[in-house]
């Protein structure tokens, strides 16, 4: 990814510069090359027509996809609010012993569980009761369809995620 391109991914930078991006999708990305081809393989099977993603915006991780995320051809959503507390959640929480997610009081009164995504450790400390804290997500069209609604399924995948610092 172009160093251009990488400064396209620092929507919540731009937002509010009293958050700290903790975890960027780009960054895992050309961190982890294989996770891109693992996501694609699925979307290139004609054998398995309800299995992975479907590519009218381009292949997952790719620069076309990229393009369409911030040209906003690929719908997003952004997701911000005040931190209530922090969750175990997921099979993983039956240990007790990591936070993985928060409770997120949005703006609007409603409130959410994301998964904590931090690129280091240290960074999942200011994921605590009082921060505010953000998300970025786009919302990628599923192959399988329909929804339980009648529309197009869609998979929220988180782009970036912010906290204040």
């Amino acid at each position: 990814m172009e160093a251009d391109d990488r400064n396209l991914h620092r929507a919540l930078d731009r937002k509010d510069p009293a958050l700290k991006v903790v975890y960027r999708r780009a960054d895992e990305l050309r961190d982890d090359p294989e996770q891109v081809q693992i996501v694609q393989a699925p979307s290139l099977d004609n054998d398995k027509p309800h299995a992975g993603l479907k590519p009218v915006h381009g292949l997952f991780g790719s620069d076309e996809w990229w393009e369409r995320i911030h040209s906003r051809l690929i719908r997003t959503v952004h997701v911000t609010g005040t931190i209530r507390d922090r969750a175990h959640a997921g099979q993983d929480s039956r240990w007790g012993d990591s936070v993985n997610a928060f409770h997120l009081e949005q703006d609007d009164g409603s409130v959410c569980l994301e998964s904590i995504h931090a690129g280091n450790k240290q960074d999942r400390e200011p994921f605590r009761a009082g921060a505010r804290g953000s998300c970025w997500f786009a919302l990628l069209e599923l192959k399988s369809r329909p929804a339980a609604d009648g529309g197009v399924n869609y998979a929220r995948t988180l782009l970036e995620m912010a906290v204040s610092a």
